[in-house]
């Protein structure tokens, strides 16, 4: 018996990364899922890998009808609810505070601090019926300490951790969960997607990352997707059940080692890894 076994779980951003990490690891763990995620080719690929235990729907996080659709997929196809994982997002380099627009915050907002909060909303009815559920956001380091992230992204995940602790509260009563996970440095292609890079040209730039990464804080080692999977899958189970409303988090001790970045430096590694001249901030 796996530690998700008789568990259904609905996973944004789930093609890529650390959602498809995380697929792979909760079907590992006898969970069934819906993978949610606008990248239609590999979520038939992820369906093409697991077969019956997963159902691929295509979402936009962006859109609150499609994370309901989402959800009610979980319960038509497999009956309920157990977890959902807010895991969708991106980064983008270039903006601050002097020169943010109005269309930058709205669509960083809208993708992550709104997508987690519908999530929330729709899952909330269906686990608080059948007695309860856990819901997972990621967050991230650059939500707890300048100097890990863009801007705007930093800003909306600040907003997650606390929007976490807000619903904890909130669904307790309901035997509900809810906590995010703050990654640090972890190879996947949103730090290339994050320089404008093409998805199947920033695909191929995590071997590069991971190498850098691997120097890039106290734990000599690169944070890789299946790390986040390990710490989403412990707040999935019945391991967790009287975990809720922190912020996991999962960053090889980045945040409190010498060796962690300064402000604005994290992306130049990054980049000097996929041989890119970053654009003066």
């Amino acid at each position: 018996m796996g530690r998700l076994a008789g568990k259904v779980a609905v996973i944004t951003g789930a093609a890529s990364g650390i959602g498809r990490g995380t697929v792979d690891l909760f079907v590992k763990e006898g969970a069934k899922v819906v993978a949610a995620d606008v990248q239609e080719d590999k979520g038939a690929r992820i369906v093409e890998a697991h077969g019956d235990a997963v159902r691929f729907i295509r979402c936009d996080v962006t859109q609150e009808s499609d994370i309901k659709a989402a959800i009610d997929l979980a319960v038509s196809a497999f009956g309920r609810l157990d977890v959902l994982y807010n895991n969708a997002g991106a980064a983008r380099m270039g903006e601050n505070v002097q020169t943010v627009t109005s269309e930058d915050f709205d669509a960083v907002m809208h993708l992550h601090v709104r997508a987690a909060m519908f999530g929330i909303k729709h899952a909330t009815p269906v686990m608080a019926k059948q007695g309860g559920g856990s819901i997972i956001s990621t967050a991230s380091i650059a939500g707890m300490q300048m100097g890990y992230g863009p801007f705007l992204y930093s800003v909306a995940k600040a907003a997650i951790i606390h929007m976490t602790r807000l619903a904890a509260a909130e669904l307790g009563p309901m035997n509900i969960r809810v906590n995010c996970i703050c990654p640090g440095f972890i190879a996947t292609p949103i730090f290339a997607r994050a320089i404008g890079l093409a998805t199947q040209v920033a695909d191929q730039t995590v071997a590069g990352i991971a190498e850098v990464a691997k120097n890039a804080q106290p734990i000599p080692k690169a944070g890789l997707p299946e790390d986040i999977a390990e710490a989403a899958l412990y707040l999935a189970s019945d391991g967790a059940k009287f975990v809720s409303g922190v912020p996991i988090v999962v960053d090889g001790a980045m945040t409190v080692g010498r060796t962690g970045p300064q402000s604005g430096s994290l992306f130049e590694p990054i980049a000097k890894a996929m041989g890119i001249d970053l654009p003066p901030s």
